[in-house]
């Protein structure tokens, strides 16, 4: 197949790109390269079955596809938060773009929604039926609210239009290629043990995240594109529930015990407690997470501490 994934260069999508390269597929990546890296995808310049394409999705393009991995958006609060009214736009006309490219082609499109939809929730763990409490002016809603958008626009185009649509809601998520200064909990963690800096935790770390390594993660995305009875939305995420001072004394054991915690006040509107419930990607997809926190925190800790030592290098 002929297969375009927005947002490629980026950490989810370039492990989505090995997947469907390994696969044989034609792929098309498109980045506009705000926090995509072509470092991601270096080893597949050159390759008949690759294109890359650098591409701002706010504004139109014309492609033949058969199927598309819509990504594209910054995802974590100091890149979304930066330009907020990009972010916006990237999630309204980006994904307003992807719908029109895909009702064109006849292309099936999967939408990589947020967890970010539920908000900060009242309902634990959450279910896709659970409609969220969003602070709709807060400083996150750029992209909180804009992921509902892209998942209103998404379904309003299957039911008016007849397109072929998929929808994930995808919670944290960690592996090898994240960003170092994305300000996400993992990298921040794992960059602090590795400068051998203490470890800064926000409140009082008693807060809860579940996470994903990122090749689960995936697969998640790859059986629900092909999955033949089920549009969505569906949860992917890791089920097991951590507070953030756990991850934070797991990630200090894995590189450095001596290590000290710092604690800071929280930010506005950060979720306490974030877990998917799971029940329909397990039942529609047979999918279930795989690899063990400490497992892919090991890969994590591998790959960054090659990364930093490359750049001071």
């Amino acid at each position: 197949m002929r297969i375009l994934i927005t947002g490629g260069a980026g950490f989810i999508g370039s492990h989505l790109i090995d997947r469907l390269m390994n696969a044989d597929h034609d792929v098309i990546c498109l980045d506009n390269f705000y926090t995509g890296h072509k470092r991601n995808i270096q080893h597949w310049l050159g390759n008949p079955n690759f294109e890359l394409i650098r591409h701002d999705i706010t504004e139109p393009i014309r492609l033949e596809i058969d199927q598309i991995y819509h990504l594209a958006c910054p995802a974590s609060p100091v890149h979304y938060q930066y330009n907020p009214v990009k972010t916006v736009k990237t999630n309204v006309t980006g994904t307003l773009n992807m719908l029109g490219l895909a009702k064109r082609t006849k292309a099936r499109i999967l939408l990589a929604s947020t967890s970010e939809v539920y908000g900060d929730p009242e309902v634990h763990p959450q279910t896709e039926d659970y409609r969220g409490n969003v602070n709709p002016i807060g400083p996150r809603s750029c992209y909180d609210e804009g992921k509902r958008i892209a998942e209103t626009l998404t379904f309003d185009y299957h039911r008016q239009n007849g397109v072929d649509v998929r929808v994930v809601r995808i919670f944290n998520t960690y592996g090898t290629r994240m960003l170092e200064n994305d300000g996400r909990v993992v990298s921040n963690f794992i960059v602090q043990a590795l400068q051998g800096k203490p470890l800064t935790v926000y409140g009082d770390g008693s807060q809860t995240r579940s996470f994903c390594y990122v090749s689960d993660l995936v697969e998640g995305f790859i059986r629900m594109m092909n999955n033949e009875e089920h549009i969505g939305p569906v949860n992917l995420g890791n089920p097991d529930e951590y507070t953030i001072l756990q991850l934070a004394e797991t990630v200090r054991s894995l590189t450095d015990p001596s290590l000290d915690i710092n604690f800071k006040p929280l930010p506005q509107d950060d979720p306490r407690r974030r877990q998917p419930d799971i029940t329909r990607a397990k039942k529609w997809l047979d999918w279930a997470p795989t690899i063990p926190l400490n497992d892919g925190l090991d890969k994590t800790i591998s790959y960054f501490r090659e990364h930093l030592s490359e750049k001071q290098g």
